[in-house]
């Protein structure tokens, strides 16, 4: 699986190396967002910046760690010009059964406001629609997460409904959003290219490679 890239006309998309998740961490003390806004679920960016970097470091090497053929995480670092600039997450769970698969994102702050979110989410989609044959793509958002809905419906999203979440001890409101097939087929234009899938495939159950 670390020979695995998924790569754009900026980004390159691989599992981290130690070094490079060194990097992540770093960039996650730098910050991911506003103070006074949280766009997860899990408040994880609320914690003091040596708890931040561990939490970071842990987080990738447990995904990793529970890896299930049947349930699993690949969490991409996202690289430009050399530089890790946020992480790409693809899951699956049941994807043999269900063929669909989720994502999820963060930038560092630095590096918002330069299109790297829709760059990014449109490589993942690519690697599980055409790299993998899934039918269908999920996203989710808080309401007011602008960034992140504004990427999904540049992308052709649909919605899928609402979820009611804790926020910070508060109500708050999740929208659900699902991506057909056949939209994305209809509507992607990116140019990208995906290296050493076909051995990975064992390790991502019922997926099948159609780079079409």
């Amino acid at each position: 699986m670390f020979e695995l890239r998924v790569r754009t006309p900026r980004l390159e998309l691989r599992l981290p190396s130690i070094e490079q998740l060194d990097e992540l961490a770093e960039l996650a003390i730098d910050g991911v967002h506003a103070a006074d806004f949280m766009p997860f679920v899990v408040p994880w960016t609320d914690a003091p910046p040596d708890e931040l970097g561990r939490q970071v470091m842990k987080y990738h090497l447990t995904q990793l760690g529970s890896w299930e053929p049947d349930n699993w995480v690949l969490n991409f670092v996202v690289i430009h010009d050399g530089v890790v600039v946020g992480t790409q997450e693809i899951n699956g769970r049941d994807f043999a059964v269900l063929k669909e698969f989720g994502t999820g994102s963060w930038l560092g702050r630095r590096y918002h406001r330069n299109g790297f979110g829709t760059e990014m989410r449109a490589a993942v989609l690519h690697l599980g629609f055409a790299g993998l044959g899934a039918e269908y793509a999920l996203s989710d958002a808080f309401e007011d997460n602008a960034p992140s809905l504004g990427v999904s419906r540049k992308l052709g999203y649909e919605h899928d409904g609402i979820a009611r979440l804790v926020r910070r001890g508060k109500p708050a409101t999740g929208i659900r959003l699902r991506l057909a097939r056949a939209e994305w087929a209809a509507n992607h234009k990116l140019e990208v290219e995906i290296e050493n899938l076909e051995k990975c495939l064992p390790f991502l159950s019922g997926s099948t490679q159609d780079n079409g």
